[in-house]
């Protein structure tokens, strides 16, 4: 048994977090402690790596059967689910999901049918956002972008305490474009994510390294040599955080958020991240109201915290997260 942070009692709630390689889930019982969290593998086609949506749902529905079996007395009213890509949450469609490979999938409905639950769905990156905002350290702001900066980068933008979601659209930040390259995995030129996302600074670094130097294992791998005097990767490293510079100041020119906070895996490189953002945003604005830049509060469950939450917005008859 674990708890979600600060989740609270409230409906008992199944909670889904799909990925690309695993799916992460819960059973959060009255009190708001999690039972049976776990990971299991996403179910994909072993020919295209493709994620079919009703192979997907029907693993969901064997967790739901293991969390009966193992958890009888809790019986719960509804089921969070969140999944990557373009959502529209209000139609419950999948969109479109590059690593998993739907289009205009009726992922909501195939949910409902499968799992016998009410179903609140939405994107991945919405559920751990809006849990920052409603547990976490967004939550004293009324105009805040969480921006989640990982593999990929994206977020929410919540104007007025609510979510602007634009039938699935807003908050791709990291498709803005910040540059002249590289070559994007959307095909465009430049995007804030072929830059500085977790996994383009291992990328570029590993491309441009010295013959003698080892591949990167992942972004704090880069930061680690950089700080060892490794010039190549003090390049890629001071690159990547004038493109994060260049991005924070256009979101603060054309939202004027009171604070920008950064979660995901480049979050946790602390000071070595916040203090030279901080300067070079600072630098780059001049009338503009300057955002508080800040680490997010809550870890890796964020996103099934969402899910919970959303489920049990669900379960009470109100809007399915959409905030």
């Amino acid at each position: 048994m674990t708890r979600l942070p600060s989740l609270r009692a409230g409906e008992p709630v199944l909670a889904f977090d799909v990925g690309g390689t695993d799916i992460k889930s819960g059973l959060v019982d009255p009190s708001g402690a999690v039972l049976g969290l776990r990971r299991t593998a996403t179910p994909l086609d072993p020919d295209d790596g493709a994620g079919n949506p009703e192979r997907i749902v029907a693993r969901l529905a064997e967790l739901r059967d293991d969390y009966r079996r193992e958890f009888p007395e809790v019986r719960p009213t509804a089921a969070g689910l969140l999944v990557p890509g373009i959502v529209d949450p209000d139609r419950g469609i999948g969109v479109f999901s590059s690593n998993l490979g739907w289009h205009d999938a009726p992922i909501r409905d195939l949910a409902e049918q499968c799992l016998g639950l009410p179903v609140a769905f939405n994107h991945d990156i919405h559920g751990s956002s809006m849990a920052e905002y409603r547990l976490g350290s967004a939550g004293r702001f009324r105009d805040v972008v969480v921006m989640i900066i990982g593999t990929g980068i994206a977020g929410t933008i919540i104007v007025d305490g609510r979510a602007h979601l634009a039938q699935g659209y807003a908050g791709e930040f990291g498709h803005s474009p910040v540059a002249d390259g590289p070559v994007c995995a959307c095909g465009a030129v430049g995007c804030l994510e072929a830059v500085a996302s977790a996994g383009a600074i291992a990328r570029r670094y590993t491309a441009a390294r010295p013959t003698s130097a080892a591949p990167a294992s992942g972004a704090h791998d880069v930061l680690a040599r950089a700080q060892a005097g490794d010039p190549v990767a003090a390049e890629v490293w001071d690159s990547a955080v004038d493109a994060l510079a260049l991005s924070f100041t256009q979101v603060a020119a054309f939202l004027a958020p009171e604070a920008i906070i950064i979660a995901g895996g480049l979050s946790r490189a602390g000071d070595a991240l916040f203090a030279p953002l901080r300067e070079r945003v600072d630098r780059r604005l001049s009338y503009h109201r300057r955002p508080e830049i800040l680490p997010a509060e809550l870890g890796e469950d964020a996103g099934l915290a969402g899910a919970a939450l959303f489920a049990r917005a669900r379960a009470t008859a109100t809007d399915g997260g959409a905030a």
